[in-house]
């Protein structure tokens, strides 16, 4: 009964080996290199696409920033000059 367990693993370690080899030889053909070739040539390309958008996006958020900025710097001299009115007309009805 041992004997037979002996046999079976050995024979599952020959099969091992040997479909280990047959994986290898699948692995390094010219076939295979193509398909290697042609997954990374198609995967460059995204990484082109995405920083496309990227740069896109990274452009649009400065252009937001600097209106953002704008405006805010409008409403402070908007704010500004009505502080000034508010004053005069104060020492206008003081005087």
């Amino acid at each position: 009964m041992l004997d037979i367990f002996k046999m079976k693993n050995l024979g599952i370690f020959a099969g091992g080996v040997l479909f280990g080899t047959a994986g290898v030889k699948l692995l390094s053909s010219k076939d295979a290199k193509k398909v290697y070739t042609h997954c990374t040539a198609s995967v460059l390309r995204a990484k082109e696409c995405v920083m496309d958008t990227v740069t896109n996006v990274q452009e649009n958020a400065e252009d937001i920033l600097a209106e953002a900025k704008q405006l805010n710097e409008e409403r402070e001299a908007k704010e500004a000059d009505l502080e000034f009115e508010d004053e005069a007309v104060a020492e206008e009805a003081g005087e």
